[in-house]
Order: structure tokens, then sequence, then C-alpha cells
């Protein structure tokens, strides 16, 4: 058998230069992740040229099912970031401003007004008092109403104007600023939770390489199928030179005489209907590499020209593994099943969450919070204290300490939940159920695992026959159309008699392009069904040849 002849031997040779072609096509896949117009090819005149390694490693890059299984890992990090955050110390800030357009006055209707009323009288007693013990003759004591009226033309002197509220207490004006600072001791959900985030993330990891699995399987068909359907093409246009060819010779006998008139008239419909079948294989080969593009996850406008052909190299490279030995591979190398495997912890963790909701939770705090009345009035009297009837007028500023008040508090707070009505039991009985059906869910596909691996080898089997039956079929077919064509032009054999010998040695071709086909895609779905790594296949032939 012949390798395919473009086949790199050493594959950090096609990252390369896929990574040179991704560089190329960053402004169409760019604009094609943002939702954006597509930009015009980079040379409709010269297209990509693309092996198979290279179209591998451009899909695991720029595939969308790839990309957006990445965006999930991504996803499952902030997450984890997420679920680490109940367990560290939590801060909150508020701020809030009131204006009092009218208060309460919190003493009326009680006896308390008039207390305030008469501390006047404190003031004109220590006057009094000052008076009998003073040297100064002029200085005599007097009555209360005078006391008040000498008060009263002080303030007015000093151009000082006593407010008339009903309330003394009101201030237009209220800020209430404060800092919580909160740190979870002990909180069993919590706790849980961090590790079921990482488990999330790590099942993730595993989807993303099990998908780059399938998405390497699914490139290989998609190149492999654009292989046949040009190949097909070249087979039909192959088909229509020689039908050509015949129908000239068949003119030229029947314009000597020697071939009746209906053997050209059916050259002529024959090769007709092979041009038809013609525009049909090579619509068929275009519409295949739209779909390899589509595939890769570059625009499809994009001219792509694949580099290969449809040909076996190592067609025995599986024919001596056991159906044991690759079902034990695939347990050991499947992403799936690692991903159902940590799935069952998944809900093994969600269970512990709920069952965490028996235990109490303890938390510590500490607050922190600065509140000011500010008036909108802020100025003040001060009297002489040697002349309680002199007065002068002061203001206060805005953040001025007599308006300001900070208080800190600290404490621990302890919730238990002792009955819920059995919502918690209820819960965690769901969650055990969850926790059988993902090991049934396991089970179920690790026995799926075997009949892929099953059905894989021995389509691969199958197909390798074939291979085998078609190169023969094939020399059969080429010998026949030669001794057909020797016969006509020694005028022993009739131009139908080629024909047929061509329509043969045609769909002999065809067959053994299809049994290459089969056989290359049954080899990528058997290293799929392995979870062989998609840039070392052949790594199997080390482990699996028993």
């Amino acid at each position: 058998m012949h390798s395919l002849s473009d086949r790199p031997r050493r594959p950090y040779d096609a990252r390369r230069r896929a990574f040179a072609l991704l560089l190329a096509l960053l402004p169409a896949l760019g604009a094609a992740a943002q939702g954006q117009p597509v930009p015009v090819p980079l040379d409709a005149d010269t297209p990509l040229v693309l092996t198979l390694d290279e179209a591998v490693q451009i899909a695991l890059v720029s595939n969308y099912a790839v990309r957006g299984d990445r965006l999930s890992i991504e996803n499952a990090e902030a997450q984890v970031r997420e679920a680490w955050g109940q367990v560290l110390p939590q801060v909150d800030a508020s701020a809030s401003y009131t204006r009092n357009l009218k208060s309460a006055n919190p003493f009326a209707g009680s006896a308390a007004g008039g207390l305030f009323g008469s501390l006047g009288f404190v003031d004109w007693l220590a006057f009094n008092e000052r008076a009998r013990t003073d040297e100064d003759p002029g200085t005599v004591p007097i009555a209360f109403p005078e006391f008040q009226d000498r008060q009263a033309q002080g303030l007015r002197e000093a151009g000082i104007s006593l407010g008339g509220s009903d309330n003394p207490f009101a201030v237009e004006n209220q800020f209430q600023n404060g800092l919580t600072v909160t740190q979870t001791l002990f909180n069993g959900s919590a706790f849980a939770a961090i590790s079921g985030a990482e488990r999330l993330k790590d099942i993730n990891r595993k989807g993303l390489a099990r998908q780059e699995q399938l998405i390497v399987d699914e490139v290989r068909r998609s190149f492999y199928q654009a292989l046949l359907a040009q190949a097909q093409a070249g087979v039909v246009e192959s088909s229509v030179g020689r039908t050509a060819a015949t129908l000239s010779e068949t003119a030229r006998r029947v314009a000597q005489g020697v071939a009746p008139k209906f053997q050209r008239t059916s050259a002529e419909v024959t090769l007709a209907n092979l041009e038809t079948q013609l525009v049909q294989v090579q619509t068929q080969a275009a519409t295949a590499l739209d779909q390899l593009k589509f595939t890769l996850g570059i625009p499809v406008a994009q001219p792509v020209r694949l580099r290969g052909s449809l040909a076996v190299d190592e067609a025995d490279l599986y024919r001596q593994v056991s159906v044991a030995g690759a079902y034990a591979a695939a347990l050991e190398r499947r992403p799936d099943l690692d991903q159902a495997r940590l799935a069952v912890e998944l809900r093994e963790i969600d269970r512990r969450i709920t069952r965490a909701e028996y235990l109490p939770r303890l938390s510590a705090f500490a607050n922190l919070s600065y509140s000011g009345s500010v008036p909108d009035d802020r100025s003040f009297t001060v009297a002489d204290p040697d002349d309680p009837f002199s007065f002068t007028r002061r203001d206060n500023t805005f953040f001025s300490e007599s308006y300001w008040q900070p208080s800190v508090n600290v404490g621990m707070t302890l919730t238990w939940n002792l009955f819920n009505g059995f919502q918690t039991s209820a819960r965690a009985q769901q969650r055990q159920i969850a926790v059988e059906q993902a090991r049934l869910d396991y089970a179920r596909l690790e026995q799926g695992v075997r009949l892929e691996v099953e059905t894989a080898l021995r389509s691969l089997r199958a197909a390798y026959q074939q291979i085998l039956s078609q190169e023969q079929n094939v020399a059969r077919a080429e010998e026949n159309y030669r001794m057909a064509s020797v016969r006509l032009r020694e005028g022993v054999a009739t131009p139908l008699e080629e024909r047929d010998a061509s329509d043969l040695l045609d769909q002999s071709r065809l067959n053994y392009l299809q049994a290459v086909h089969d056989y290359l895609v049954a080899r990528s779905a058997y290293e799929t069904a392995l979870g062989l790594s998609p840039t070392r296949p052949a790594d199997a032939n080390l482990t699996l040849n028993q």
C-alpha cells in the first residue's frame, strides 16, 4: 500500500504551517466570532493549500464547538472563584441622606417642655447671686421678667434672632455612612460548593478533550469525503475523455461505412450522460469542500485547495488488535468516561451540600458607622461670661465634630435551622437519587464504549478486506479495458464492447476509491472510539498490537 503522498512525517511541521495559516486567517476568524461580516477572502486567485494534518491543527484552534467548550472552561473557572467568594470576607459599604422637611416634636404633649423652658431661671439666679456678692453698689438683683427683657435686648443689639420653632430637636439634614465586614467561620454548604466547582471545571476540561477528539474525527471524515468527491470527478472526467475518443473512432468507422450509424448515436448519448454526471460530481466536490471549511471554522468564502489523495498507508496497523485490548485502552483513554466518573463525584458533592443544611452557620462581623445631623443654620450664640446680656454669633463648619459621630461594634452570628418542614431531608433524598442516576449513566457509557469499540474494529477489518478485493478487481478491469481497446483497433471488437469495458473500469475505480474512503473513515472512527490523542494516533500501535 502507498502512503498519502503529502502526509508530513514530522507533525510539528504541520503545526507550524497551520499556525502560519491561522495568523493569516485571524481577521476573518475574529469577525466571524463577533458576528460581524466576514472580510473578503485573502486572495481569490491564490487559495490556501491544506493537508489533512494542517486541517486538523486549524480545527483544534478555530472550530466553533471547540471554542465553545473552551469558553465553558473559562466559565467554570469563574464559578470556582465565585464559590471561594462565599468563604472570603464580605465588605459592604452604605450611605444615605435624609432631608427632614418637618419633624415631630418628641416631647409634644408631655411636661418635659416646661423643663427646658425653665432653664432660663438658672441664668437669672446666677446673675442675682453675683449681684448680691458684687462690691459694686450699682449691681443689684433684678426680677426674672426684667432679666429676660435685657437678654432679648442684648440679642437684638448683636443682630441675633432666635427661631420660633416648636421643635428644638429638629435637624434638616441627616447623613448615615457605614462599613460592614463579615467573615464566614463555618458553612458546610459553602465549603462543599468549592469542591463542586472544582469538579465542574475538571468535567469541562474532559469535555473539551473529548470534543477535540470528535472534531478531529469530523475533520478527517470531511477531508476524506472532499477527496473522494474530487477523485470521483476525476474518474468521470477520464471516462468522458475515453468516451469522446470512442465517439471519434466510431464516427470514423461510420463514415467509412464499416459500422452502422446507431453505434455513433449510442456513443453520443453515452457521452452526453457522462458529461451530465461530471457536472453533478463536480458540484458534489465543491459542496464537500465547503463543508470541510465550515468544520474547520474558517470562512466558507475562503478559497481552499486540498493536498493529498485517497490512499492507505499501514493498512494492517490494527489487524492484530484484540477486542479486549482495545476496550481496555478505551477505558483508560476516553475523556468522556472520566467526565462521567467526575459527574458521579459532583452529584455526591451536591448531596453533601444539601446535608450541610443540617449544620449551623457561624460568622463574625464588624460594623463601622459615621452618622451626621447637620442643620441648615449652623450658627450659634455665645454669651459674654462677664456680661450675661452681651452676645456674639459664630458659625460651625459642615464637618464640625458637634454634628458627626462615629460608632464601632463587633460580634458573631450563629444561625441553625432546627426544622423546615422536612424540606432538607426531601432534597437530600433527591440528591441521593441523582447520585444513583449518575452511576447508571456511567455504567451505560461503559457498555456503550465497548459496543462502539467492537463495531469500529469490526468495520475497520471489513473495510480492509474490501480494499484487498477492490485492488484486484481494478487490476482485472484495467487489463480487460486494455484488451478491448486492442481488439477494437484490430477490428475484431465493436465500440460497444469497448464502452462496456470502459464502464467496468470506471465502476471498479469508483468502488476502489469508495473502499479506501470507507477504510480511512473506519480507522478514524476506531481511533476516536479508543480516545487516542488527535496529534499522535500512531501511539496506539505500541500499546494495542497484541
